[in-house]
C-alpha cells in the first residue's frame, strides 16, 4: 500500500515510523510519503488559510495550495507505479470510522489523507477530487481536534495492521473488538497472561484447562458481558438470528430478550455487573 499524507505539521507524523507501522515501511509493506502543504504556497508568509465567506470566527484552508499540493501528489504517485488512489479526508462531520471501514480501506492500493486545521479545507476542494477519485469523508469520534494529524494516524494504524504480513499472527486481528464476523457488534473480553497469581488474584479456572472449546465459550461469554456493559448500544442493534442457543442463554442472563421485530431490548433486570 501506499500512503501519502499532505499536512502543514509534517513533524506530527513521525510516529509513522515506530512500532507496528514502521516496521510494515520498513519491510516494503507500506509506502508512506509526508508532504509540506506550504511548499506550495507562492508568498512569502506561506500562507494556506484565509477569512471565510459570510463571515464568522476562524479561518478556512485555501483552495490553491492544496489544489496544486494533490495534483503533485498524485502525479508523483502515478509515476512511481501506484494506482487506484482514494481520498481520505479526517472531519468531525465525516462517515464513523469503524472496523469495518478499516477493513474496507485495507484493501485499497493508495491512501491520500487530507488532515486539515482551522476550520477545516475549502469544499471546492472535495469537490473536485470528488470528480477524479473517491473520497471518504472520515469522523474518528464524536469531538474536534485541533487538526487531522491525529485522526490519521489513528487510522492508519487501523488499517496497516490489517495488511497482510504486518502482524507477526495473521490471526492477531480475528478476535478483535468489532472484527468482521462473530465479533462484528462486541468488544473483545478480558485477558490475562504469566504469572498465574499477582497481588492475591488469580486467573479464570477455565483458563488454565486446556480445554479449547471451553475456553473459546468463556471468551465469548465474557465479550458479551464487557459489550453489555460498556456498550448496550451494540447489542440493541443486534439481530438474534445471528446467535446461537448459547449465545442467547447468555444475553438472556445479563438481562436481555429477542423482540418480535429481531433485535434484543434490555429488560429492567439487566446485570449491571
Amino acid at each position: 500500500m501506499r500512503l501519502d499524507v499532505v499536512t502543514i505539521f509534517p513533524e506530527y507524523l513521525e510516529p509513522l515510523n515506530v512500532s507496528l507501522v514502521g516496521k510494515a515501511r520498513a519491510r516494503g509493506r507500506l509506502d508512506v510519503h509526508v508532504h509540506d502543504l506550504r511548499e506550495w504556497t507562492y508568498d512569502r508568509h506561506n500562507t494556506v488559510d484565509d477569512t471565510p465567506y459570510g463571515g464568522g470566527p476562524g479561518m478556512v484552508m485555501k483552495t490553491e495550495p492544496w489544489g496544486d499540493a494533490l495534483d503533485e501528489t498524485l502525479a508523483g504517485g502515478y509515476e512511481a507505479g501506484a494506482h487506484s488512489p482514494v481520498l481520505v479526508v479526517p472531519t468531525p462531520s465525516g462517515r464513523p470510522f469503524t472496523q469495518e471501514l478499516a477493513v474496507e480501506l485495507s484493501g485499497r492500493p493508495w491512501l491520500i489523507f487530507a488532515p486539515a486545521r482551522y476550520e477545516g479545507i475549502d469544499r471546492r476542494v472535495t469537490e473536485e477530487y470528488a470528480t477524479r477519485m473517491p473520497v471518504v469523508e472520515v469522523s474518528i469520534g464524536d469531538y474536534v481536534l485541533a487538526g487531522g494529524e491525529a485522526a490519521v494516524l489513528v487510522i492508519t494504524e487501523a488499517v496497516a495492521r490489517l495488511l497482510p504480513g504486518v502482524l507477526g499472527n495473521a490471526e492477531s486481528h480475528r478476535d478483535d473488538s468489532f472484527a468482521p464476523g462473530a465479533m462484528a457488534d462486541l468488544l473483545e473480553g478480558p485477558v490475562y497472561t504469566k504469572p498465574p497469581e499477582w497481588r492475591g488474584r488469580g486467573i479464570p479456572d477455565v483458563l488454565l484447562s486446556g480445554h479449547h472449546g471451553r475456553i473459546a465459550r468463556w471468551r465469548r461469554d465474557e465479550a458479551f458481558r464487557r459489550t453489555a456493559l460498556n456498550r448496550p448500544d451494540l447489542i440493541e442493534r443486534c439481530e438474534a438470528a445471528g446467535f446461537d442457543k448459547k449465545d442467547r442463554e447468555m444475553l438472556s442472563i445479563l438481562g436481555w430478550s429477542p423482540e418480535p421485530g429481531g433485535r434484543f431490548w434490555r429488560r429492567p433486570d439487566a446485570v449491571e455487573e
